[in-house]
């Protein structure tokens, strides 16, 4: 499977708003510093790695104001504006007090002040895609809810998502306004999510698993996902991306890097066709 070869484009597409782009996303969250806090230890390597994304046929960028923070919305901007073919997603909700850490603030006014921020750290006109990163408990979601359709109203934003969220609580905010992805943690062995994937699938919304390379205890030499691995030429990595692709048609997975190899090595994975026994196999040795 030479990585010469590799495209996203090999992934399939999945439509978000009037935007086609191919499944396999980049997730911009590792193009930061330690504890996703300040710059990168190598600034020109985390921009020779945004700067291939379109080289290798991603188009679909996921980020957040949180990351840094604002530190990988202006290097998206500095490394690819203006983004032609581009769709880059951001998300707001979460405030920043240190590496590792993350509160969640609903308060509308914050979350419309900085869905306007990301809109000039990004130098667009309009947010192609914007996901609350958290709902806050301490706000009612009504109220956070009907801020995301104010930015959608006022066309700050043209498509709307959540994160971190239940049936119930899509369902609530698609009363308000159309939830047109949501992102939750999903990978081989955590499937908590697996009742909202199957939701975003019957309801057409776009799903973006965080964290899809994990693969746990299954990574150990033996295994079902080592055996895979090796009769595909492949890391065990790229065997759990695969089977997260294989997963769903709405799956949009965005794994995220700030090395060119890395990422090249993550995009290869479109390359892998697992067999339904092979996607069977690793389903049930994972439960």
């Amino acid at each position: 499977m030479p990585e010469n070869t590799a495209n996203a484009a090999r992934s399939g597409t999945f439509t978000i708003g009037g935007t086609t782009v191919h499944r396999l996303g980049f997730g911009a969250m590792r193009i930061t510093g330690k504890g996703i806090w300040g710059p990168p230890a190598d600034r020109a390597e985390a921009l020779r790695t945004l700067g291939r994304l379109p080289e290798l046929g991603v188009n679909f960028i996921d980020t957040a104001d949180s990351y840094g923070p604002d530190v990988s919305e202006e290097l998206i901007r500095e490394a690819l504006h203006p983004y032609k073919g581009l769709l880059i997603a951001t998300k707001a909700g979460l405030t920043r007090q240190g590496p590792d850490q993350w509160t969640p603030n609903g308060r509308p006014e914050y979350l419309i002040e900085r869905a306007r921020g990301s809109l000039k750290k990004l130098g667009v006109e309009q947010i192609a895609l914007w996901q609350l990163h958290r709902i806050d408990p301490r706000v009612p979601r009504e109220e956070q809810f009907g801020a995301v359709k104010a930015l959608l109203d006022e066309g700050v934003i043209a498509n709307a998502g959540l994160s971190e969220v239940s049936v119930a609580e899509i369902e609530a905010a698609a009363k308000v306004f159309p939830v047109s992805t949501v992102q939750n943690r999903y990978n081989l062995v955590d499937r908590t999510s697996e009742d909202v994937l199957d939701y975003c699938e019957r309801h057409g919304i776009g799903f973006i698993p965080w964290f899809p390379l994990a693969a746990g205890e299954l990574t150990k030499p033996g295994s079902i996902l080592d055996v895979v691995a090796k009769n595909h030429g492949a890391t065990p990595s790229q065997i759990a991306l695969a089977w997260v692709l294989k997963r769903s048609r709405v799956m949009l997975p965005i794994p995220g890097t700030s090395k060119v190899k890395h990422l090249e090595e993550n995009v290869a994975t479109a390359n892998i066709e697992l067999s339904d026994d092979e996607f069977q196999s690793l389903d049930r040795a994972a439960r």
